[in-house]
């Protein structure tokens, strides 16, 4: 709301500022506004983790209660809620670092922000590879037959396993590089990484669903997937409507949130002095060299 109010004060009169101002609320930036919404910031921030962590073990559930082989299994929860992050944090960084390089968000989006979400996607990404790790491995403990036979047809037999080995590939082995600082520094290989996590989620979600659905219980329903034109320009249809949301996000609404940034300017912080700031802006600069700082303004 405040960056709303913000761009309906700076707009000329017309249907562009009759919308800002629609949104904003009647935000007028007063005491009472910032009381209100702060509370409901931290509020819906507290409600946010319980809240994936919700949805993504309500819906590994419903392939976990299910009797069919490859889906029967507990680890499902956990998997769910890591790939969520995995597969978020990748999503966000291949969506970040064109408009960062496009807008000149350099001094904004710093190399330490993309640094440390590649170490999430490195950490979630062992996650991942662990639970997939622990499926083959609880197919071969339990002894049941149909659940071993699952996932040989899954990774060894069956007519996809190209789809599982890609999805291992892609989650697995390409997040390892970011146990380097260098490749966590360069854009380009975080934003390749980043391209291959996507797809590999992608293949995730096929290797689960369609692959074992190709080869159930019964072999009278065997077969194999083939997508249909429906299916294959809907699926081009979500990139395209995808798309159109964000761009039209970057044209009428801050790439940054204008009121987030006016609270971590020094000139916020009337107890910050002079040397204090020096000394952290210079110990960012050694550790990230390629950071620009702005110096604050004297007011």
């Amino acid at each position: 709301m405040p960056d709303l109010a913000t761009l309906r004060d700076r707009c000329r009169p017309g249907l562009k500022k009759f919308l800002y101002g629609l949104f904003a609320l009647g935000w007028r930036g007063g005491n009472r506004h910032w009381s209100h919404y702060e509370t409901a910031y931290m509020l819906l921030a507290a409600l946010s983790t319980p809240l994936v962590l919700s949805v993504h073990s309500v819906v590994s559930f419903d392939f976990a209660t299910s009797i069919v082989p490859g889906w029967h299994t507990t680890i499902f929860p956990p998997y769910f809620v890591a790939g969520a992050i995995f597969g978020g944090f990748a999503m966000v960084l291949t969506l970040m670092l064109p408009v960062r390089r496009i807008y000149g968000l350099d001094d904004l989006i710093t190399a330490k922000h993309v640094d440390n979400m590649a170490k999430i996607i490195l950490l979630t990404g062992t996650i991942v590879g662990y639970a997939y790790c622990m499926e083959l491995f609880v197919a071969y403990y339990s002894a049941n037959p149909y659940e071993a036979a699952a996932f040989t047809l899954r990774g060894l037999t069956g007519p996809s396993t190209w789809a599982y080995y890609w999805m291992f590939s892609c989650n697995v082995f390409a997040p390892q590089l970011f146990w380097s600082r260098w490749c966590r520094h360069n854009v380009w290989v975080v934003m390749i990484v980043c391209m291959f996590v996507n797809a590999g989620m992608w293949f995730e979600r096929y290797v689960i669903i369609a692959t074992t659905l190709e080869r159930h219980m019964t072999p009278g329903s065997w077969g194999v997937y083939q997508a249909t034109w429906v299916d294959k320009y809907t699926f081009l249809g979500t990139f395209g409507f995808f798309m159109m949301l964000f761009l039209l996000f970057l044209r009428f609404l801050p790439v940054i949130a204008i009121g987030e940034v006016k609270g971590v300017l020094p000139q916020s912080n009337p107890h910050q002095d002079d040397h204090g700031e020096k000394g952290i802006q210079e110990e960012d600069l050694m550790d990230y060299p390629d950071r620009h700082v702005a110096k604050p303004v004297a007011a």
